[in-house]
């Protein structure tokens, strides 16, 4: 080996040696920077865990109150729901013993029913009236028209009682043919027709109708109807209306009841097995009209029916309607 060589070699050996320790040196800085950062993230870490330990018990100890308070709640809804269910019930029975429903009477509207106490005083009051008969004459005419009233008092309440013996049903309803002799819009609703409507009687009467978007006045103005003539009088839109005249009826569709040929005015339509006279006035407590029409319908033959039966004029035959089939009637 020449000497420059050995040089070289020496130079060389004792020149890396200087800088391998500076570039541990290096690595072992960073690496301590690393951990201790490494450090103050762990420490974070488990000072974040701690506060998250905390916010999750906070939590839990106010969900359980939630919890506690929303079961009192609702037990107390519950509590007026049952209350409100028992005043309910307590309604329909009524509804339903006003609508003639047997099984469902209760004593408190046994007792309203008895509770009526006139005759008593009728069978009294007639020896203090023959008293004062023997003392004073004028007197003898008061006496008489006080008998007239409690006679009628008397009375009515037996009318009352035959009324809520009788079945509700189509029976109850006074049914007949009427004409259309006069009519016209309504003149505050552009919905509603005004018309006269002959039903037998010595003047016409006055009846409101919903038709003008489902029959032009044109087909209106003469046409034979069926009208259902002992609804209390009402007034629509500031006109009184004594009648309603009777269609079959979808939302898309409204088709004018047709009397069968022959009809007059008057006529009385009836179906078979119901027989009776109709009421002189529904009473709209009783809600009659309601309770029937439900049952009032067109059958797959255009025939207007109650529970399947027939609308009849006797004699003349059944009323039907154009083309609506298994609809209501109203």
């Amino acid at each position: 080996m020449s000497a420059s060589n050995f040089l070289k070699f020496v130079f060389n050996k004792f020149r890396l040696k200087p800088l391998q320790s500076m570039a541990s040196l290096d690595t072992v800085q960073r690496l301590e920077t690393r951990a201790t950062q490494v450090e103050n993230l762990i420490s974070a870490l488990k000072t974040e865990v701690v506060e998250l330990q905390k916010a999750a018990a906070f939590c839990q100890q106010n969900m359980q109150k939630i919890n506690v308070n929303t079961v009192e709640e609702i037990k107390l809804e519950n509590d007026k729901l049952r209350r409100e269910i028992e005043i309910w019930k307590g309604r329909l029975i009524q509804a339903e013993t006003k609508l003639g429903i047997e099984q469902v009477l209760t004593p408190t509207i046994t007792k309203k029913e008895t509770s009526a106490e006139p005759p008593p005083k009728v069978t009294q009051e007639p020896k203090e009236k023959e008293k004062s008969v023997e003392k004073k004459k004028p007197e003898k005419v008061k006496a008489a028209d006080d008998e007239s009233k409690k006679a009628s008092s008397k009375q009515q309440p037996t009318k009352g009682k035959k009324e809520d013996e009788l079945p509700v049903d189509v029976r109850r309803l006074d049914i007949r043919v009427g004409k259309i002799i006069n009519v016209k819009k309504h003149p505050d609703a552009d919905s509603l027709y005004v018309e006269e409507v002959d039903v037998g009687e010595d003047k016409p009467r006055t009846v409101v109708s919903g038709l003008v978007k489902y029959v032009p006045i044109e087909e209106m103005q003469n046409r034979m109807v069926v009208a259902l003539c002992n609804l209390k009088p009402a007034k629509m839109r500031g006109v009184t209306s004594e009648a309603m005249v009777l269609c079959a009826s979808t939302p898309e569709k409204v088709e004018v009841l047709t009397p069968p040929p022959g009809s007059c005015p008057g006529d009385r339509i009836t179906v078979e097995g119901y027989p009776g006279d109709p009421d002189p006035v529904l009473n709209p407590k009783k809600k009659i009209f309601e309770t029937v029409a439900p049952d009032l319908k067109t059958d797959g033959k255009k025939i207007a029916t109650y529970k399947g039966v027939p609308f009849s004029v006797t004699g003349k035959g059944v009323v039907t309607t154009q083309s609506l089939i298994e609809v209501q009637i109203k």
